[in-house]
């Protein structure tokens, strides 16, 4: 048969069938765009920081970043030597260690959360009003002139019965204050601590629904975070996966669920020496999240470590290792996000990024060209696979590990042209003809 000769094609089933075919599945495909939209394709922080509301103020992102840059100058003033605490290749130590020092000097904080909850405590009314009110001003402030952490909020007391009313009045106060000064920043990120039902996700969609509607902004405008510190929130008293049921629960306003180390760990009972984010049952609470919240928008944050880098320049460097460790460990089970709890644990949260999509960056930069142009490798590349690869490279532009010019040089690709690789329709991942 000549190359030019069309195929014959037979088929055996009647159009109907077809039709017949997607009418049945009409009601799964709409679930499916509902309960799977997908990333948002927004940025996510690659850290949370929390100050507790009577130690937050006007400096803060600056004051973090200041003595982060101080820790770098007093236990680890030039590349060699912070290469050398971390165990990083004489390549990486020059780029690593000058991205982390600007880093640190233009934005030091990418995600900051008042903290009403843990880190505050139990207080007065008035005194918990007066301090709501402060940081609505405060974060309003700098929002406004240029201050301000890209994503700032936030973290309330929980929807259990003794602190609920509290809590909800602080949201109250917090989301009231902004309003007063201008309007919600778009960076705006809200917490609800220790969630245990669904129910509790639920009472938190018609405070905002009945906020939104008493100052006149639109449906769904305010969304938030939900943190699993809890045994109920992964597996409920009937046997089923709690945490699914709380993303559905929130009607599309959950945008991350994050992990908190040690209240869950003491929940499940470990002991405190061995309260870890690397504990197996944090492994297994972090991969229920990941699965549940998978191709869903909700994005999933790591926990902390409680092993502060403080004192003398030998306990500075066993803490920086562990938490370079920890996070490294995170990024390569992607969980892309995590908690910092002191100023000197941020160098080593930038080290680990920085580190991370740099060592990926020239593998994952060619395969994706030679996927983009249809080029054979050795390496058979698939439309989910390409995804991977851009979003590894769109996630390490974002946090300053890469710069636009070398990505768009190793790829030959634009940036809009990586987001369309990140975020394909939901039929092209299956597709294995390119």
């Amino acid at each position: 048969m000549g190359q030019d000769q069309q195929e014959k094609v037979a088929t055996s089933l009647s159009d109907a069938v077809t039709e017949a075919a997607g009418a049945f599945l009409a009601p799964v495909d709409a679930e499916l765009e509902r309960l799977y939209p997908g990333d948002p394709g927004t940025r996510q922080p690659v850290h949370t920081v929390y100050v507790p509301a009577d130690a937050f103020d006007a400096g803060t992102v600056r004051t973090w970043g200041d003595r982060a840059l101080a820790a770098l100058d007093e236990h680890a003033p030039d590349p060699a030597s912070f290469a050398a605490v971390l165990g990083l290749t004489d390549e990486l130590a020059g780029p690593v260690y000058d991205r982390v020092r600007a880093k640190l000097e233009r934005e030091p904080v990418e995600d900051l959360r008042v903290d009403f909850e843990d880190g505050y405590g139990p207080r007065p009314d008035a005194e918990e009003d007066t301090a709501a009110a402060r940081a609505a001003r405060l974060i309003a402030g700098a929002f406004e002139n240029g201050t301000a952490a890209p994503y700032m909020g936030i973290r309330m007391k929980c929807m259990e019965a003794s602190v609920r009313d509290r809590g909800i009045r602080t949201l109250d106060v917090f989301l009231t204050g902004l309003m007063e000064a201008g309007g919600l920043p778009d960076g705006l990120v809200l917490t609800l601590p220790k969630v245990t039902y669904p129910e509790q996700v639920t009472a938190m969609v018609r405070l905002l629904a009945e906020f939104e509607k008493a100052r006149g902004l639109e449906p769904g405008r305010i969304g938030f975070e939900i943190q699993i510190e809890t045994s109920q929130a992964i597996l409920a008293a009937d046997g089923t996966a709690t945490v699914a049921r709380m993303i559905q629960a929130s009607e599309g306003r959950a945008t991350g669920l994050h992990y908190g180390t040690f209240d869950y760990s003491a929940c499940l009972g470990v002991s405190a020496a061995h309260q870890s984010s690397d504990h197996p049952a944090a492994d297994h609470a972090k991969a229920v999240m990941q699965v549940a919240a998978a191709g869903t928008g909700v994005r999933l944050s790591d926990g902390s470590t409680n092993v502060l880098p403080v004192g003398p320049t030998e306990k500075v460097h066993a803490a920086w290792r562990l938490h370079y460790g920890l996070t490294r460990r995170a990024l390569a089970r992607a969980y892309y996000q995590g908690w910092d709890m002191h100023p000197a644990h941020i160098p080593t949260r930038y080290a680990a990024v920085f580190a991370f999509y740099r060592e990926g960056f020239a593998q994952a930069a060619a395969r994706l060209s030679r996927y983009a142009g249809r080029a054979p490798g050795d390496v058979m590349d698939e439309p989910a696979t390409a995804k991977a690869l851009s979003g590894h490279l769109l996630r390490g532009l974002d946090c300053g590990a890469l710069d636009v010019a070398e990505v768009a040089r190793e790829t030959g690709l634009t940036r809009p042209e990586l987001e369309a690789f990140a975020a394909p329709r939901r039929g092209d991942l299956t597709a294995t003809d390119r």
